[in-house]
């Protein structure tokens, strides 16, 4: 039975492990006075936004975050807790806090995102930020904006992903900012080419006009002439 037992642990030790390395976020939370239709409600919440929301035994969280190297955890993981997984890293925080400031009882405590310990004040911090598809969307609308707010949205999809760097940040800007430049001068160059040169058309047909005029009083002079010399 004792075997069975420390199995079983073990199994739930190894299911935590697996869920922490493999989760871009964890958050930890303290759940005590919470109704238990409003743990449902929770869940239901979580669950929509690809949240797993997880209750262990303490003492087997606490081996799990030790195991993967979080000792710093071990104190958070103390009191009724549940853990919050995600391949998400902003959703979690996003949700909970939110879910929070209706339900005084449920405590954001501490968490792991991308491999770092994060505390209560990160945790409002990524919850103020926009979704993955947020994110994505002010990338697009900032296409064609200034730089600034270009950049703003490449170091924002950076610090979410984690996959691209500060480095690679500035050279796609500085990338942008020359094919920009470029783009400008090309189309300078393409307005210079198509620009019409001014018009002699109608300085020659102004010329022939006048001429026309000038031979047609030239002729009526000439008969007025030839009528008053027969009379």
């Amino acid at each position: 039975m004792n075997e069975q037992n420390l199995e079983s642990k073990q199994s739930i030790v190894s299911e935590i492990s697996e869920k922490i390395k493999s989760s871009e976020s964890t958050i930890i939370v303290e759940y005590r006075g919470l109704k238990v239709s409003d743990i449902t409600e929770l869940r239901r919440q979580l669950r929509a936004e690809g949240v797993d929301f997880k209750v262990y035994k303490n003492s087997l969280s606490q081996r799990a975050a030790v195991n993967e190297g979080f000792e710093e955890l071990v104190e958070a993981l103390k009191g009724p807790n549940a853990m919050a997984f995600s391949d998400d890293a902003i959703a979690p925080s996003r949700v909970l806090a939110k879910f929070a400031k209706k339900n005084k009882q449920l405590v954001l405590k501490s968490g792991i995102v991308e491999g770092k310990v994060i505390n209560f004040e990160t945790i409002m911090e990524l919850a103020e930020l926009p979704n993955r598809e947020g994110l994505l969307s002010m990338f697009v609308g900032m296409l064609q904006s200034p730089m600034s707010k270009f950049a703003y949205a490449l170091s924002q999809i950076a610090e979410q992903s984690g996959s691209v760097s500060e480095e690679e940040v500035t050279e796609t800007v500085e990338e942008v900012a020359e094919v920009e430049a470029t783009v400008e001068a090309e189309e300078k160059v393409v307005e210079a080419e198509v620009t019409p040169e001014p018009e002699v058309v109608e300085e020659v047909a102004v010329v022939e006009e006048v001429a026309e005029t000038e031979a047609v009083v030239e002729e009526t002079v000439v008969e007025e002439v030839k009528e008053e010399t027969a009379e």
